[in-house]
């Protein structure tokens, strides 16, 4: 097997939520430098990269073959996590799959891929937890496992499998799962049930894709799904309460209701992907989309293999107390407040970068 030891990444996403965490751990001592793609050299985030050392930026959209070849040539490794709110789902599986085909023919070592659980095949191909975002990743993710099987001499491919990141439970009305101050009483109104999410924390994600640029050969055609926890939001709650010592509340929601009163009930109804043909009849609406997502955890249908990770970060974030007590130290030392102060309203920020760019006008 030839070596996949790489030096210079490549990434897409790399100003999204996700993508930011990763780049600072890949460039945290300097073995590693970033070339990544943004569509705006000057927004906000992309000019905090670059104040990263051995971080450069090329402007330009994922869309296009010869920006993706521009990007791949003259790296050794790429991370691709390609922004499906953007494209819609169609969209993303077509130019996920041109990405690993050019990343071969440019010469890359190591392709991770940023992907998210095929939802639809763990449940059986029951269309109650079809989530077009989650799909559309999660049949790239398996079509590029199948093509390692031959082409793994030439280019190392692993999947890093992620979720809904825990930092949603405290965002901006952007997020599914934003909690309401109500009576004084923090509130989480979802429609979970019993069941659980297993949440993701960003900063997690940042020593994981390192891992798998560290550790090559073991992390060839690996799937490395990851997770804090199953965390189920009565829990979530107490653990707020413990933490902050103001009270907290998790109220299970139908739906129906979810649909009509929830963080995203003025856009239920529009494309999933906000550059996808709302005439084209494969695109979803945030409704379908999202109804299949929380059908995912109510249901129990994901899974993850905690020992492993145990094993991999032995320093992981496992609870959601454990996150909320690291966050509400850091609110207070970055002058932000505590999280009982980040759960008001007028104090939400957003993680996500396209509720941001929905704010700016740059969608």
């Amino acid at each position: 097997m030839s070596s996949h030891t790489t030096s210079k990444i490549f990434v897409i996403g790399g100003t999204g939520a996700q993508g930011i965490p990763i780049i600072r751990a890949l460039v945290a001592d300097k073995k590693y430098s970033i070339r990544f793609l943004s569509r705006d050299s000057s927004s906000r985030r992309a000019m905090d990269l670059l104040a990263l050392d051995n971080v450069s930026i090329l402007e330009g959209s994922f869309a296009d073959e010869a920006i993706l070849r521009e990007g791949f040539r003259g790296c050794d490794g790429a991370f691709i996590n390609i922004d499906g709110f953007n494209t819609g789902e169609k969209a993303e599986t077509y130019w996920a799959i041109r990405s690993y085909e050019i990343a071969i023919e440019e010469g890359i070592k190591f392709f991770v891929y940023g992907n998210l659980d095929y939802g639809l095949k763990k449940s059986g191909y029951d269309s109650r937890f079809r989530a077009g975002h989650y799909d559309g990743k999660g049949r790239v993710g398996e079509w590029i496992l199948f093509q390692n099987q031959v082409n793994s001499d030439r280019m190392g491919a692993a999947l890093f499998t992620s979720g809904p990141y825990i930092e949603m439970v405290i965002s901006s009305t952007g997020a599914l799962m934003t909690p309401t101050v109500e009576d004084g009483v923090v509130t989480w109104r979802v429609p979970l049930g019993e069941g659980a999410v297993p949440h993701v924390s960003l900063e997690d994600c940042g020593f994981y894709v390192r891992w798998l640029f560290d550790h090559p050969e073991r992390a060839n055609g690996m799937d490395l799904e990851v997770a804090i926890d199953h965390i189920a939001y009565a829990d979530l709650a107490a653990a707020f309460e413990k933490v902050t010592g103001h009270p907290a509340q998790y109220i299970d929601t139908d739906l129906d209701t979810y649909w009509r009163y929830g963080p995203r009930s003025a856009i239920a109804d529009t494309p999933a992907g906000y550059n996808a043909d709302p005439n084209d009849k494969s695109t979803m609406s945030f409704r379908d989309n999202f109804t299949g997502f929380w059908n995912l955890w109510k249901y129990g249908i994901v899974k993850r293999d905690y020992s492993l990770l145990d094993e991999i970060h032995p320093n992981r974030i496992r609870s959601a107390e454990q996150w909320f007590r690291r966050e509400d130290q850091r609110g207070r030392e970055l002058g932000q407040g505590g999280l009982w102060e980040r759960a008001q309203s007028e104090n939400w920020n957003s993680i996500l970068k396209s509720v941001e760019d929905m704010r700016t006008g740059k969608l």
